[in-house]
């Protein structure tokens, strides 16, 4: 009773901090960003009642430092369950105690992991902008997907419609989920914005997953948006309020220059040069680059000029299309097939066999519904490989990656069943009991054993057979001729083990 009161008065303690935690954080997280997130919680029974606390709370620590309202970072919460359900949606809190407050009251909704439905909400929710509850315009968008990766469902299609309407997606798997699903999910950098942690030690992801959200959403933001051959669309925040006027250079990055507005011969002030200059003035929020050379890497620096203030100036980095029609993209990967499957092992191969193009081959191997992940690489000279210390009587999931020099990759997942194990049977006596009688004795009991097939024969051309339980282990059988021949046999789930012969 001690120990509980104890625990009580911390938690009262905790929260009552979190209501002021505010003026305690730096200056540089408070009123760092303004953008909406969506936290995509997995709420669903394949989650553990302890591990739906541990990411609850994980969210109260990462979101603590963020300054909230309608001006800055807003926040909502959509459970994964048998049927989508939005906890709270952006508008709902514009504090960190209103907002803790209702992540303490947040309750599990277990039943299915049904991802593609809260997806649809999901969706809705961070796209239907300028009406109430919904993202505003032109701020970034967030979706944050914490999962235990078990059995997402067909996710890679509506994740990438997603990130194609502009919202960045960020992903946290704390079990042993289909890295290669997750990874396509992910928003790129993926090293930057996937992160994979067991639930006792969520908590150190927490200041890096915190600076991917920041990143992101960081109001001094210059966006550069449209690019073509030849052209490229500048958006920006406003930060003038209509005097002054924005001064912008922009030049193709040479080799060995890493930065800056200009370099030895150029002229960045004048135009001269490579670099090019315009102005806009301090009411606008965008311009239009023109006049670019295709598949070139262009580098462009927007800074404020306003006569009693000084600004930070703003840098961006993009490269210009190429003009020359795509190259068919040549399939590396077509077929992927199992064989030779034993109890402990299973080949699997590939094709086609492309080493000019083919850097190394990685397959990806787990036990359904949840076993760990295991990792091989093989030459990119060979199309097969054998997996080994495989576990009897279990149904695998393959993926084989074949990853090209240039970076590119594609991947086939293949499913493959090892087979059952048969122990033989052993130790069969026959012993005569009367006329035309005969007792059978044997030595059984093995794991997944589902009885035993007895046959005799009872003349010429014919046989009787009887079925008995797993836990028979003799039977007396009448009518048997004189120098007939009875067996017993094992039977398992998938087929029968070897059995052993008498002559009566």
């Amino acid at each position: 009773m001690e120990v509980r009161k104890a625990l009580t008065c911390v938690l009262i303690s905790v929260f009552l901090w979190a209501g002021d935690a505010q003026d305690s954080v730096p200056d540089s997280v408070l009123n760092c960003c303004e953008g909406d997130v969506l936290f995509l919680l997995d709420s669903s029974g394949s989650v553990s009642s302890y591990e739906f606390s541990r990411m609850v709370d994980f969210l109260a620590e990462l979101l603590l430092p963020f300054s909230l309202g309608p001006d800055q970072v807003r926040v909502g919460l959509l459970q994964v369950g048998t049927d989508p359900h939005l906890e709270f949606g952006f508008d709902a809190y514009s504090s960190q105690q209103g907002l803790q407050a209702a992540l303490e009251r947040t309750k599990q909704l277990k039943g299915d992991t049904n991802t593609v439905d809260a997806l649809l909400v999901a969706r809705d929710q961070v796209l239907k902008q300028g009406v109430p509850g919904g993202a505003r315009p032109d701020l970034p968008r967030v979706l944050v997907w914490l999962t235990d990766g078990v059995d997402p469902g067909e996710v890679r299609e509506p994740m990438t419609r997603l990130r194609e309407e502009g919202v960045a997606v960020l992903v946290v798997s704390t079990g042993h989920g289909n890295y290669q699903v997750l990874r396509e999910v992910a928003s790129p950098p993926t090293e930057e914005n996937l992160f994979f942690v067991d639930i006792d030690d969520i908590n150190i992801i927490s200041e890096d997953l915190r600076d991917a959200i920041i990143e992101i959403i960081r109001a001094e933001r210059l966006h550069v948006k449209s690019v073509t051959a030849t052209s490229a669309q500048l958006e920006w925040r406003p930060v003038l309020a209509g005097t002054g006027y924005y001064d912008i250079q922009f030049g193709p990055i040479r080799t060995g220059q890493t930065g800056g507005t200009g370099g030895p011969g150029t002229s960045p002030g004048t135009g001269s040069g490579p670099f090019q200059r315009i102005t806009r003035p301090g009411d606008a929020s965008s311009a239009q680059l023109i006049g670019l050379r295709p598949d070139t890497t262009y580098t462009v620096t927007l800074t404020p000029k306003a006569n009693l203030e000084f600004l930070n100036s703003l840098k961006a980095t993009f490269t210009t299309q190429t003009v020359n029609p795509p190259q068919p993209e040549v399939q590396t990967l077509s077929t992927v097939s199992v064989s030779e499957s034993s109890s402990s092992s299973v080949r699997v191969s590939w094709a086609p066999l492309l080493p000019h193009l083919i850097q190394d081959y990685q397959v990806e191997y787990w036990a359904l519904p949840s076993g760990p992940l295991r990792v091989t690489s093989v030459s990119n000279r060979q199309n097969s490989t054998v997996l080994t210390d495989l576990q009897p009587d279990t149904q695998y999931l393959l993926t084989v990656s074949a990853r090209q020099s240039n970076g590119r990759e594609r991947a086939m997942s293949v499913k493959a069943c090892t087979q059952e194990v048969l122990p033989a049977l052993s130790d069969l006596q026959l012993t005569t009991v009367g006329n035309e009688s005969v007792q059978l004795r044997w030595k059984g009991s093995f794991d997944g054993l589902r009885g035993y097939w007895v046959t005799w024969e009872r003349g010429q051309s014919q046989r009787s057979t009887l079925y008995l339980p797993p836990n028979r282990l003799s039977t007396t059988l009448n009518h048997v001729p004189s120098r007939a021949r009875v067996c017993v046999s094992p039977v398992y789930r998938t087929a029968r083990g070897e059995g052993l012969c008498c002559t009566a």
